[in-house]
């Protein structure tokens, strides 16, 4: 099941179809280390460089940070932020349109004793609801910042399942002015692995 990848040209879609219709239940699978770990998507906010305030790439700004925003869709998006979290994106679209899926809770669901290890905690609902958590897990780091994501490192496999989709205000970005309120973050309805409900 997760040796298939979702392929090349579902990356470069209208990044709210590819939330919901793509990558909400589909599968995040990891292979670092010589070690597999999977999970499945359950939480997810959408993040747009051209007019979002909340977009490391607000009005299509590059800078050293964000330039892998840039690329063609189907990278990895890794950047750190507090001094200890990794926090792991999907870029979406065609080269040179900066726009980003913050992926921010899953279901462990491969590799869940790996997972425990990692992150040094036994409780499967805390294990990976956290975009800070579930790179720890997953043992994703800023070494992923670019990786193509159907590779043999990091991939997304495709869904088995439709699942409910909520819409809600995104997390954490209260300096946004009128951004911080649009319901740009997706969540799976009857999912226990929710960062915030």
């Amino acid at each position: 099941m997760f040796e298939n990848r979702l392929k090349k040209e579902e990356y470069l879609r209208d990044p709210f179809d590819i939330a919901r219709e793509v990558l909400l239940g589909a599968y995040l699978c990891s292979n670092i280390g010589g070690r597999f770990t999977a999970g499945k998507i359950t939480e997810l906010e959408v993040y747009i460089g051209a007019e979002d305030k909340a977009c490391h790439a607000y009005l299509n700004k590059q800078t050293p940070r964000n330039a892998v925003m840039f690329e063609q869709g189907g990278v990895a998006y890794v950047f750190f932020v507090y001094g200890m979290y990794n926090q792991f994106n999907v870029v979406t679209n065609e080269k040179g349109t900066a726009n980003a899926l913050l992926i921010r809770s899953l279901e462990p669901v491969d590799g869940i004793e790996v997972m425990q290890e990692r992150r040094k905690c036994a409780k499967l609902e805390n294990l990976t609801t956290g975009p800070g958590k579930l790179c720890q897990a997953l043992g994703i780091t800023r070494e992923q910042n670019g990786i193509d994501l159907n590779g043999d490192v990091l991939w997304i496999s495709p869904k088995t399942e439709i699942c409910e989709v909520v819409a809600a205000p995104r997390v954490g970005i209260d300096y946004a002015e009128e951004y911080k309120d649009k319901p740009w973050r997706f969540y799976a309805k009857d999912s226990r692995f929710i960062s915030k409900k």
